[in-house]
C-alpha cells in the first residue's frame, strides 16, 4: 500500500478532497504553470523600457491571458511575439520547456549571449526568427531536432563558428538566412540546403563558399 493510501485511511473522510487536491498539485504542476514559469524567465532576464511585458504576471496560472503570447484550445502556448519590442537582455534555457510552441518570434531586439541549446527540444517549432539582434556564440545543432521548421532566420547577428551539418536533416526547411553574421567554414550542400540560394549565407566573410565534396574538407582547422 503506498503512502497516500495509508494517509488516507489515517485521516477522516471531509478532509480527503482537500488533501488529493493539495498533493496533486505539488507532485503534478500543470502545463500552464510550467509554461508561465518559463516565459516569466525570459521577463526577468529582459530589460524592458517600453514595459511591453507588463502583464507578464506571475501570480496569474495562465499565461494564456498575457500580451504578445497566443494558446491553443488546451491552454498550451503556441505563439510568442516580441519582435521589434525594443527588448535587450538574453534568451533563456526555459523557453525549451514550452513543448507546443510554434512561432517564437524575437527579431529586431537588442539580445545578447548566446542561443540556448535547450531551443531545440521545441519539437513543434516552425518559425524560428531571431534576426536583427546582438546575438553570440555558435549556431546550436539542436536546432536539428526541429523537423518541422519551416523558417530560420538568424541574419544580422555576431554569431560565429561554423554552420552545422545537422541542419541540412531539416526537410521541412524552406527559408534559411543566416547573413551578416561572422560564421567560418565552408557552407554545405546536401538535404534541405541543396534548396538554398546564396544570399542565404551573405556577408560573411571567414565563410568559404559551397563545401565541394571531395574537394574541401568540412573540418577544416582555425574556425572558431
Amino acid at each position: 500500500m503506498n503512502f497516500l493510501a495509508l494517509l488516507l485511511m489515517a485521516i477522516p473522510s471531509p478532509v480527503h478532497v482537500v488533501l488529493v487536491v493539495t498533493l496533486l498539485s505539488t507532485l503534478a504542476p500543470t502545463s500552464a504553470n510550467v509554461e508561465g514559469d518559463a516565459l516569466y524567465a525570459l521577463r526577468r532576464a529582459a530589460k524592458d523600457p517600453e514595459n511591453v511585458l507588463e502583464s507578464w504576471d506571475p501570480t496569474l496560472v495562465d499565461p494564456c491571458t498575457w500580451f504578445h503570447v497566443t494558446c491553443d484550445g488546451d491552454n498550451r502556448v503556441t505563439r510568442l511575439d516580441l519582435g521589434n519590442a525594443k527588448l535587450s537582455g538574453s534568451l533563456v534555457p526555459e523557453l525549451g520547456k514550452l513543448e507546443r510552441l510554434q512561432y517564437l518570434e524575437l527579431y529586431m531586439n537588442n539580445l545578447v549571449g548566446s542561443i540556448p541549446e535547450e531551443v531545440g527540444g521545441l519539437k513543434s517549432l516552425v518559425s524560428l526568427d531571431l534576426y536583427h539582434n546582438n546575438l553570440t556564440g555558435s549556431i546550436p545543432a539542436s536546432l536539428s531536432k526541429l523537423s518541422n521548421l519551416k523558417f530560420l532566420r538568424l541574419n544580422s547577428n555576431r554569431l560565429s563558428g561554423r554552420i552545422p551539418r545537422q541542419l541540412t536533416k531539416l526537410g521541412n526547411l524552406k527559408i534559411l538566412d543566416v547573413s551578416n553574421n561572422d560564421l567560418c567554414g565552408t557552407i554545405p550542400t546536401s538535404g534541405s540546403f541543396t534548396r538554398l540560394s546564396e544570399e542565404s549565407f551573405t556577408n560573411n566573410s571567414r565563410l568559404e563558399g559551397p563545401e565541394l565534396m571531395g574537394f574541401v574538407r568540412y573540418d577544416t582547422g582555425g574556425c572558431k
